[in-house]
């Protein structure tokens, strides 16, 4: 610390260890200004006028005058320079010496005037030359001046940003320096491991890494050495950067912070130039943290086929990286963290022991972890108590982290435009509308036929997923048009671990319930089943291409995880031929289930799409009230019911432990009685003796 206090700043005019010294600049305005002034300064002397001209002719103080045709110059011999020495201030050039004439005058635009000199000449001594321009030479000179100058600078230039093999500051504008922005001490940040709510398991392993640098000794002691480097690999918007931001905010350690992007440029060796300044940093600062986010930018996996003299900017700063991480030199004290959603495509060398030791994948969080997640969002929220978070996080199956601050601040949002004092649940609920579906649509024009095809549609959805087992339960149906969509059903999907052939079968039929449904009731189909069509089709050749789910294919899975094989099918043109065969099967016997269901239950799909057609949303209950109650219990109300029975378990053993526990100790304090009660009769006895 003592060292950087003595450090001075880096003003404007000192300059910079290391970097870019505005001394040079000064050097390049100086050696041109003085070019300028010996070439371009005036040394021809005073100006004067032709009457005065031939006046010193005529007074013999005239030595020579040379003229080129619209200019004379006048020299002076020595009578003329003592008789007009004061007259006329002397005009002298660079280092004090005489460099041109002594006078210059206009010569008038006639021929009269210069036949006049050349009859003065012979009389009174003195020469009369005609003298043309070098107009020639004097361009060569300033283009050999103007040329001089640009290759100076570009040399100057070029030797500065060539120059980064020592450090990013030894370039022209800094260009190779790191871009990295430095925390000290949790300054700068004000996230902690408190705001992130959910991911136990990554805070868990991310949180040793910080009590690994503030206690060291505690670890080495028993031999043990911190991981070089932590990868957090997860979807989009799970909370890797905002887990990065916490260790930033807890660790008492300088923490730099960049992006992958940080080390891309268009000039060839910035980006390794940038790795190595980062580096040296870290390595001044040690023990401290260094976080890149995205690092697929620049560690995305190396090409095979180089072509021959190319130079690949990418590949070179993966390189230095990779040197910087795990090289000949030692980076003790220094942590790599990064993130990425891509880690597929990560070069091997990157992943290996010894760069990035630990991969600690962010998940998306499950229906206990968003209701944390809804309460870490929901503090400066000035929310209504009626407000159910348990329910919000039932509501919200599949989103992630920034999809639940994104609700709470719609939410917030809808409520302000309404003029509400407070959010309420039913803002929550249209935040959620409004992010899955899109905003409503209520002033696009819709005939009545085409409302009572999409009312049927949707009606038919909602039946097919209500009479089947494994279909996603529904919450809401409406056709209003929202987004894109001219109608929309929104189901409570259940967050299953492992998904079964049933349950893919159930999910594909109730998705072509609304195309049945139009079959069943017009006897004619029409476009808007578009994206039904697009999802069971994506899930039946996942069942057969994939997940082995096809009795026909086998338990073969043609899905390539590392991406290295994304343009070569590994399969051939008949086995081809069998899986799209298999999947017209697979959706055509998912459409004829359809079809079979809501022709049974025609009168209820008719009767639910008429009140869809009254009332344009209709929710569960009305389900409940004209299909009945549905008759299979959701995975979730399963979780709940054994996370009840458990609970109630554990708190019967624990009451049979306390029972049991009392009863020994009253047993404890009978014998201890009866011992001492013993001893009293004996003790008399014993004294009478």
């Amino acid at each position: 610390m003592s060292d950087q206090n003595n450090k001075k700043p880096n003003g404007p005019n000192s300059p910079m260890k290391g970097g870019f010294s505005f001394y040079w600049i000064y050097a390049v305005i100086a050696i041109v200004l003085i070019g300028l002034m010996i070439f371009n300064g005036s040394s021809d002397g005073s100006e004067a006028n032709y009457a005065q001209v031939k006046s010193w002719a005529e007074s013999n103080y005239i030595a020579r005058v040379e003229y080129n045709g619209t200019i004379g110059k006048v020299y002076l011999d020595s009578l003329g320079k003592a008789n007009l020495k004061g007259q006329y201030p002397e005009q002298k050039g660079m280092m004090g010496t005489r460099q041109g004439s002594d006078f210059w005058f206009n010569i008038p635009p006639s021929e009269h005037f210069i036949d006049e000199l050349h009859e003065l000449g012979p009389v009174h001594n003195f020469e009369v030359k005609f003298q043309p321009p070098n107009e020639t030479a004097q361009s060569l000179l300033w283009w050999l001046i103007a040329l001089g100058v640009m290759i100076a600078a570009w040399t100057f230039i070029m030797r500065r940003m060539g120059g980064g093999g020592g450090g990013g500051g030894g370039q022209i504008f800094n260009i190779g320096k790191s871009k990295a922005q430095l925390f000290e001490k949790g300054k700068g940040t004000n996230v902690t491991f408190a705001d992130v709510a959910g991911l136990e398991g990554a805070k868990e392993e991310v949180e040793e890494i910080v009590d690994f640098l503030k206690h060291p000794k505690k670890y080495t002691e028993l031999g043990a050495k911190i991981p070089k480097g932590a990868l957090l690999v997860g979807p989009p918007g799970t909370g890797k950067t905002l887990l990065a931001k916490a260790v930033a905010g807890e660790a008492q350690v300088p923490f730099f912070s960049l992006s992958g992007s940080d080390f891309v440029e268009m000039f060839v060796g910035v980006g390794a130039s940038r790795v190595r300044d980062l580096f040296r940093q870290a390595k001044e600062k040690a023990p401290a943290i260094i976080f890149i986010d995205e690092i697929d930018a620049i560690g995305r996996a190396r090409s095979k086929n180089v072509n021959f003299g190319s130079n690949d900017e990418r590949e070179n700063t993966l390189n230095q990286l990779l040197t910087e991480m795990d090289g000949f030199g030692t980076n003790s004290g220094i942590i790599i963290l990064a993130a990425t959603n891509r880690a597929d495509i990560l070069d091997k060398a990157l992943m290996r022991a010894g760069r990035f030791d630990r991969q600690i994948y962010v998940d998306m969080p499950d229906m206990k972890e968003r209701v944390q997640v809804f309460n870490v969002h929901l503090k400066n929220v000035k929310t209504d108590p009626t407000v159910d978070v348990d329910f919000l996080a039932r509501q919200t199956p599949g989103f992630s982290g920034a999809d639940i601050a994104n609700i709470c601040n719609e939410a917030a949002l809808i409520a302000a435009r309404h003029g509400a004092a407070t959010v309420m649940q039913k803002d929550f609920l249209a935040a959620v509308d409004r992010i899955i579906g899109g905003l409503e649509k209520k002033n696009k024009i819709i005939t009545p036929n085409e409302k009572r095809a999409i009312a049927f549609h949707e009606a038919g959805h909602a039946v097919t997923s209500w009479l089947l087992e494994f279909a996603s339960p529904l919450v809401k149906v409406t056709i209003v048009p929202r987004g894109r969509s001219l109608g929309a059903a929104w189901y409570l999907p259940e967050e299953r671990q492992i998904t079964t052939t049933d349950q893919i079968l159930d999910e594909m039929c109730a998705t072509l319930g609304g195309r049945a449904a139009e079959q069943v009731i017009f006897g004619k189909i029409s476009t808007g089943a578009l994206s039904d069509l697009e999802k069971v089709t994506k899930q039946a050749y996942a069942m057969v291409g994939i997940y082995g789910l096809n009795d026909r294919i086998g338990n073969l899975s043609y899905y390539d995880s590392s991406g290295e094989n994304q343009f070569t099918k590994p399969y051939s043109d008949e086995t081809a031929r069998t899986m799209d065969e298999e999947v017209s099967k697979l959706v055509e016997a998912a459409y004829q289930r359809a079809l079979h269901i809501l022709t049974e239950n025609r009168e209820k799909l008719e009767e639910l799409a008429q009140l869809l057609l009254d009332k344009e949303v209709i929710f569960k209950e009305d389900l409940e009230r004209i299909l009945g109650v549905r008759p299979y219990v959701d995975r979730q109300t399963q979780i709940d019911e054994a996370e009840t029975s458990a609970q109630l378990s554990n708190d019967s053993v624990e009451a049979e432990t306390i029972v049991a526990a009392e009863e020994a100790t009253s047993t404890n304090d009978v014998e201890s009685t009866d011992e001492n009660s013993e001893s009293g009769t004996q003790t008399p006895d014993t004294e009478e003796n």
